[in-house]
């Protein structure tokens, strides 16, 4: 059975639980510094306040490991809502408990309300049944509107769900999920993959899942040394996931087995370490011992920029290398520019540095769609089934 979206429920009068994903970066003084995730969910929570619903609004912060911390309180983000909504935003002083429902059970219709950081509890990420109850109680309806958490089994996107009969997704997770699939049905060819980032260990489900979906896949960032090292080419002190490198080859080897063209740096910018102020452009097959492979040079730019300018559809996560610091941000700066210039096709940008990139670039009004969940989007695209959003099917 199909999950419903918001627009289809009744809302008039009943207490809406709304999981959002307000896990947003916070300045020095205690503000919300990125409020991009809090502004992605407005819509959600406007429709269901002019709907003349009770509204209560639940989301994590940070990892304070199921202990109250008041470093990790959600009060800058409610602060930053009622400026938002211009309306009164109540903070409950925890997640569950007497305090919690004395606030949803004050709530009138059109009010809004906050649960304190559900993560305060350990039965957040544990998926606890009496914490599952708990917060099942502040529910007559249950939204998800949180795509950035739907891959996690958490109580308050799986566990408390079972206990609402009326449930469904909000406008966020509607588009998120609406705009992912369109990768994994018939789309516009060629059909190229970025992936970038650290590990192998991270992506390789997903690369695989590629293998029989994907034109061209471009490597970069660390993850793009494991490859290289793979195919005998030495690394200096490159991150290098040493016992990842059989996985590699196989990769490869299935991917030359498939006709999916693999796009290797064939140039790198090395330095002595992240915090370096310069790096040296140098061949892929060329690091010396004493350093190590920072960012994709220019050539490897340029290769994908030409790839990229024949594509139909795109999917980009993960940096081309250590961009937030400057000497070694040009190769991921390239490629947030060159998918701003793919005409006609589709551009999906996954979560995480990637977004930061686009972001950074001046390019983000250009690219199609920009998800909201780094890990939730790659799990997605691999073909998997997203706990968060099951839930709302059954």
């Amino acid at each position: 059975m199909a999950a419903k979206t918001i627009a289809e429920l009744d809302l008039q009068g009943r207490r809406v639980f709304i999981r959002v994903d307000f896990n947003v970066p916070l300045t020095p003084a205690g503000g919300v510094s990125d409020a991009t995730r809090i502004r992605e969910s407005l819509p959600t929570i406007t429709h269901a306040i002019e709907r003349g619903a009770r509204v209560v609004l639940a989301s994590h912060l940070g990892r304070p490991k199921g202990r109250a911390k008041p470093e990790f309180s959600l009060l800058p983000v409610a602060a930053y809502l009622a400026e938002a909504l211009d309306r009164d935003v109540v903070l409950a002083d925890e997640p569950a408990g007497d305090g919690a429902k004395k606030v949803v059970n004050d709530l009138r219709d059109g009010g809004v309300a906050i649960l304190e950081n559900l993560r305060f509890s350990p039965g957040e990420e544990a998926n606890d049944e009496n914490f599952s109850r708990a917060l099942a109680t502040y529910a007559d309806v249950y939204v998800n509107d949180a795509f950035g958490t739907a891959h996690r089994a958490h109580a308050s996107t799986v566990g408390m769900v079972k206990y609402v009969s009326s449930k469904g997704m909000g406008f966020l997770m509607d588009r998120e999920a609406k705009m992912l699939s369109k990768l994994l049905g018939d789309v516009q060819r060629p059909f190229v993959a970025i992936i970038g980032g650290i590990k192998v260990s991270d992506k390789i489900g997903l690369l695989e899942s590629l293998l029989s979906r994907a034109d061209a896949v471009c490597l970069g960032g660390a993850m793009a040394n494991t490859f290289l090292c793979a195919k005998g080419v030495p690394m200096g002190r490159s991150m290098v996931e040493t016992t990842k490198l059989p996985i590699a080859r196989a990769f490869l080897a299935k991917a030359e087995a498939s006709g999916v063209r693999v796009v290797l740096p064939r140039d790198l910018v090395v330095g002595t370490d992240a915090k370096a102020l310069t790096g040296t452009v140098i061949s892929a097959t060329s690091v010396p011992d004493d350093q190590a492979a920072l960012d994709i040079g220019p050539d490897t730019a340029s290769e994908i920029a030409s790839v990229l300018s024949r594509a139909g559809t795109v999917f980009w996560n993960g940096p081309m290398g250590v961009f937030e610091t400057p000497a070694f941000a040009a190769g991921t700066m390239a490629v947030a520019k060159a998918m701003a210039q793919v005409m006609g096709g589709t551009t999906v940008v996954g979560g995480g540095d990637s977004v930061a990139a686009v972001h950074r670039a001046g390019v983000a009004g250009n690219i199609t769609h920009i998800s909201t969940g780094g890990g939730a989007s790659l799990e997605f695209i691999e073909g998997k089934k997203l706990p968060g959003l099951a839930a709302l099917e059954s």
